[in-house]
């Protein structure tokens, strides 16, 4: 039996990944530079959010078997990578 846990993650993920796939097709479909960067931009917000979903559902399946300073490091370097992505 799968963990309610994992399979969120794991449907969250898949849809993730047709979002990707469908941006793909649409920027082949239009064939034009300025569309794809606009689909592009709209993909960059789906990314952190899944991200954060997913690592937010992960620690709720954990949180018994994890202490909680664990999932202050854990949240707080998710956090670096996403302050990382805005800086230039």
């Amino acid at each position: 039996m799968i963990e309610k846990a994992l399979l969120t993650i794991i449907i969250l993920r898949i849809f993730s990944g047709s979002i990707d796939i469908t941006a793909a097709m649409l920027m082949y479909r239009f064939n034009d530079l300025e569309k794809a960067f606009y689909i592009n931009t709209l993909l960059a917000l789906v990314g952190p959010v899944v991200l954060i979903i997913t690592t937010g559902v992960a620690l709720f399946g954990l949180a018994e078997k994890i202490s909680v300073i664990r999932m202050v490091f854990l949240f707080s370097g998710i956090i670096f990578i996403l302050i990382s992505l805005k800086m230039e």
